[in-house]
């Protein structure tokens, strides 16, 4: 008998064990095999849409940090980049762009890493990416956006000069020296140079990064290099060091105490270049020299003034300016305190110093004379100083009488000598005029003192007049009386 087998044979409906108690008791038993359980369901389209849904998802996403496809900034494709991706291309194309010069001495090729080019290449993706965002269909390949490209002056010219250096003619400094023979500052004029012109590098570069080709060519333009230091700067410069040389000094109020000699002055004082800019270095232990020195020349005592008055006290002339005396003050700090004001171009200084006042005297000076007597008497402070016999005016041209004051001095003069005058006497000296025509003088044609003599002025021997012309002031009385 076959055996039965399990499997894809056996019927969907299973049919009845044998009856294990029928009556042949010798047969075998049977029984049917196990059904196999049904296949479960497969449930494709669950698990095949769940990774098309995350796909859709970061689809939607990119195209929200994404510049849109086609967009360019200055040549260089940006599409499908993010704002960061964006500006690094840009910043390495920019720096890997070549451009061929033409010099005198043959082409040179530099980069724009060689020129320390730059865009600002973040500002210019976010620009990208704001105009054209991947989402926004309407701006895919939209026109292209441009840069400004900006090099670095500093770093452009040692690469330029490494790479083109016949083309370069260095400048020459203009100079500031002391010179001792004028004992002033004098200017050594600039030399301009040469060199190829930076704003002319600068566009042929930017128009070779926006070409999209990432190269370019230039035909070498040769630009004035100005010295470092011009000419204007250094004449600039000895217009204010030589203002220095003329002020230059230790000062009390106006009066400069302490003068400096210029040349001295000039030893303390070093030109030196700062930054492209004249400036000064100014040596403080230098200065300390003459400091040592200022206590002798300044202090002093106490000069009492002398003024002639008249009777109402108003001061007609000074005999001895009155002078404070004072006494200088602690210098410790004096050196480095004028080498400061010297570096920012003051040159004066004002000395610490302490004062005391001058006393004045007064001298009350006045004539009187007696026409009587015929005598000139000479009074200080009401004490007779001299008294002389003069020579008055005749009776046919008498002296006038009355209360005068001293209008003028002359040292020598004609007297009469007119085409109507009855008389002439030339070079009369040491007049003192006291009224119209009438005045105090010498006379060395006579010898008569005493007498009346004359043609209304007083006669005085010669040295006499000499001392009265001296001991009246202008504005001084005199007294003529009988």
């Amino acid at each position: 008998m076959t055996d039965l087998v399990t499997g894809p044979h056996q019927t969907d409906t299973p049919e009845p064990a044998l009856d294990a108690g029928s009556g042949d008791t010798d047969a075998p038993a049977y029984e049917w095999a196990r059904e196999e359980p049904a296949p479960k369901k497969r449930h494709l389209g669950l698990w095949i849409g769940i990774p098309g849904g995350a796909l859709a998802a970061v689809s939607v996403v990119a195209s929200l940090v994404l510049i849109a496809p086609g967009t360019a900034v200055a040549g260089v494709p940006v599409g499908g980049l993010t704002v960061g991706a964006a500006a690094d291309a840009l910043q390495a194309r920019l720096a890997s762009t070549t451009l061929d010069i033409e010099t005198s001495a043959g082409t040179v090729t530099v980069t724009g890493s060689d020129l320390g080019a730059s865009v600002d290449a973040r500002a210019l993706a976010e620009t990208a990416f704001a105009a054209h965002p991947m989402w926004n269909v309407t701006q895919w390949n939209s026109a292209p956006i441009d840069a400004d490209v900006t090099i670095d002056a500093v770093v452009a010219e040692e690469s330029l000069r490494t790479a083109a250096g016949d083309a370069y003619v260095d400048p020459v400094d203009a100079t500031v020296a002391f010179d001792p023979e004028s004992a002033s500052y004098v200017a050594t004029p600039a030399v301009t140079g040469e060199g190829l012109d930076l704003e002319t590098v600068r566009v042929a570069l930017e128009d070779a990064f926006s070409s999209g080709t990432g190269t370019g060519a230039l035909d070498a333009s040769i630009t004035p290099v100005e010295a470092s230091v011009t000419t204007a700067e250094a004449e600039g410069a000895v217009a204010t060091l030589n203002g220095i040389l003329d002020r230059v000094g230790f000062y009390v109020g106006e009066e400069r105490t302490v003068p400096v000699d210029r040349a001295v002055a000039a030893s303390w004082l070093t030109v030196v270049d700062s930054d492209g800019q004249v400036a000064l270095s100014v040596d403080a232990a230098a200065i300390q020299a003459t400091v040592d020195t200022l206590p002798s020349l300044v202090d002093r005592a106490p000069v009492d003034a002398t003024v002639v008055t008249n009777s109402s006290g108003e001061v007609l002339q000074e005999l001895i300016a009155g002078a404070a005396g004072r006494t200088l003050g602690d210098t410790s700090g004096v050196a480095d305190a004028f080498a400061a004001q010297l570096a920012a171009g003051n040159a004066v200084y004002q000395l610490p110093i302490t004062e005391a006042e001058f006393a004045t005297t007064t001298l009350h000076r006045y004539a009187d004379v007696n026409l009587s007597t015929q005598r000139a008497t000479f009074y200080e402070n009401g004490q007779v100083v001299q008294s002389w016999a003069i020579s008055s005016g005749t009776d046919a041209t008498p002296t006038p009488t009355g209360n005068f004051t001293v209008f003028a001095h002359v040292r020598t003069q004609n007297m009469g000598c007119g085409p109507t005058s009855s008389y002439c006497t030339e070079n009369v000296p040491w007049v003192t005029y006291f009224a119209p025509d009438i005045a105090f003088h010498g006379a060395y044609w006579h010898n008569n003192f005493g007498q009346q003599m004359s043609h209304g002025c007083l006669n005085m021997p010669v040295d006499q007049a000499k001392w009265a012309y001296e001991f009246l002031a202008t504005g001084s009385e005199v007294s003529v009386h009988y």
